[in-house]
């Protein structure tokens, strides 16, 4: 059904897509008397075409000018009904949006609260690419996704997710609606290792929050009911060129077929001949790179990628379309690429066991848990580290794994 916001973008014709009048309005109901400057500095728009917009909700009965751009009682009541602003803690919003290191202060008195459970979550799969990023960094992508204005009253997608990003959103929306119950916005969760969906499903229940997991394996594509119904999505997936092209592509399955809509990438740093092949990729699926943050992320344990890693910010546009849509039969996690064995010593009794995918005990961490054969002890050395093989003549190797231990 059309609704005003897709007739007041016919009349503009904007190429950057209905969310730039949906950003337009928000702003006027946050920030009463906001400066028509200012109103294009936030939505990125030239300052004439920027007064053409405001023109034009002001015509729809939506703003008004008076000392600045403000919502008439029509506009403040569409956007807390058609998009669930309704109850908004508004000094909290702009206190969080103040600066890049405002919400951490802004967020302190929670922090201990939430800091148990992040560390109780699963034990990292390596096998399967899984690095958990820190607390504070899934909270960052929480309020990247507030910045872009895809987290209130939106339907966010976690693609893989290790890094409980789906729980940091959910905790926002908590803070930022303190007297709602309920909340329009949904987080839904797709993840292979039913291990961690079991525990977002725990504290999900136990914390209130809105969040359904799924259970899939991405080289199948994605449940049909998962099509087309999401306003953004996350995904940090493995650090091959295979694996994010496969994440990327099931991720826009799941988006609606609208311009502008975001995809937060986080990825390792490349070097440049990857950097450009990971670009050309974008290209191919119609993505429009708006932002990329160097060392946004941070690893717990991560040596190989030296614990940082970058978040690209994507854009959908006209061109946007999955580049991999059926079942993928190939490899797309770094140990697929390069098979290592590795060889670790018992600090207690001295004595050697081999790790490595092919072998009984697969990663460092497993061995840990089971401790050593001879004597028990839980401290190991690493001795030796060999590569034992790669897979597929064709396929190119992968620098900088995401594998910790």
């Amino acid at each position: 059904m059309k609704t005003l916001f897709d007739t007041v973008h016919e009349n503009i014709r904007l190429d950057e897509g209905p969310h730039v009048i949906e950003q337009m309005l928000i702003a006027c109901y946050v920030k009463p008397g906001i400066a028509t400057k200012e109103l294009a500095r936030h939505t990125l728009l030239p300052v004439p075409l920027a007064t053409a917009v405001k023109k034009e909700l002001i015509r729809a009965g939506l703003l008004r000018q008076e000392r600045g751009v403000r919502c008439t009682p029509a506009g403040a009541a569409w956007v807390e009904q058609e998009w669930d602003y309704d109850g908004l803690d508004i000094a909290m919003y702009h206190a969080l949006l103040k600066g890049d290191k405002a919400w951490r202060t802004v967020l302190a008195d929670w922090w201990n609260d939430w800091s148990g459970i992040y560390e109780a979550r699963p034990q990292a799969d390596v096998q399967i690419d899984q690095s958990k990023c820190t607390m504070e960094t899934s909270l960052k992508r929480a309020m990247l996704c507030l910045r872009e204005h895809a987290l209130i009253g939106k339907r966010v997608l976690c693609i893989g997710d290790d890094d409980l990003v789906s729980i940091s959103l959910a905790l926002l929306l908590k803070r930022l609606f303190p007297g709602r119950s309920s909340l329009r916005a949904g987080i839904h969760v797709v993840d292979i290792d039913e291990r961690f969906l079991d525990y977002i499903r725990d504290v999900a229940m136990r914390e209130q929050l809105p969040i359904v997991c799924h259970q899939a394996d991405l080289r199948q594509p994605l449940p049909e009911e998962l099509h087309g119904r999401f306003d953004c999505f996350f995904t940090d997936p493995p650090y091959t060129m295979q694996g994010m092209s496969l994440f990327l592509s099931r991720g826009i399955s799941a988006l609606k077929r609208r311009i502008g809509l975001p995809m937060f990438l986080s990825f390792a740093h490349k070097p440049p001949g990857f950097t450009l092949a990971m670009q050309q990729e974008f290209i191919r699926m119609g993505l429009m790179v708006q932002e990329i943050i160097p060392h946004f992320n941070e690893y717990e344990g991560a040596q190989m990628i030296g614990g940082r890693g970058q978040m690209i910010v994507l854009k959908s546009t006209e061109q946007t379309a999955p580049g991999q849509e059926e079942r993928y039969e190939g490899a797309i996690y770094t140990g697929e690429f390069r098979r290592t064995e590795r060889v670790y010593r018992c600090k207690q009794c001295l004595g050697m066991v081999r790790v490595g995918q092919n072998l009984e005990i697969g990663t460092i961490e497993q061995l840990k848990q089971r401790g050593c054969a001879r004597c028990g002890g839980l401290i190991f050395e690493l001795v030796e580290k060999k590569q034992s093989g790669e897979t597929g003549d064709s396929v190119p190797s992968v620098a900088n794994e995401r594998q910790h231990g």
